[in-house]
């Protein structure tokens, strides 16, 4: 009669069939997503941005202390608006025609492209059809018969192999 290995309570048998883990490593640090470029370029995008704020509420003030040039500075701006309005009135009307000249393209000479190249893929198609059928098929058959005539013929060498001892 055997017995089994008895094993004590306070020490778990070791397992051998699975690897320990290694040691865990400390992970590199977090970057902060930013070069020293990026970073200079934001600070002086913030700093430009709080003069522009700043020049923004002195012009203000200074306006509302000058009513006649407040109202001489809006008949100007009101001005560049009237031509903002006609520039994009403009640009819509050249943007609505080079879609309707983008259209016309698609249609008349695109089109004619596509058709002529699907039928060069049908012509393409039918013509390894035909050579599939006509050429690659007879060739496989007679490889074939050629084979089997070729067993046939070393059956009978060794068989006449045999008959000659």
């Amino acid at each position: 009669m055997t017995t089994a290995p008895a094993f004590s309570d306070e020490s778990p048998a070791p397992d051998r069939s699975t690897p320990q883990p290694l040691p865990l490593t400390p992970a590199p640090p977090e970057p902060d997503g930013l070069t020293p470029k990026q970073r200079t370029g934001m600070i002086v995008g913030g700093i430009a941005a709080v003069l522009i704020l700043v020049l923004l509420i002195l012009a203000a003030v200074f306006l509302v202390q000058n009513p006649t040039l407040a109202a001489s500075v809006r008949d100007v701006f009101i001005i560049l608006m009237a031509l903002m309005m006609v520039f994009i009135g403009v640009a819509l009307a050249v943007l609505a025609v080079q879609v309707a000249l983008l259209t016309n393209l698609l249609r008349n000479e695109l089109k004619p492209i596509l058709e002529a190249t699907q039928e060069t893929v049908r012509t393409v198609r039918g013509t390894a059809v035909f050579l599939s059928e006509n050429v690659a098929e007879p060739v496989i058959k007679l490889n074939a018969y050629v084979a089997g005539l070729s067993k046939i013929v070393d059956t009978f060498n060794q068989l006449g192999g045999i008959f000659r001892r």
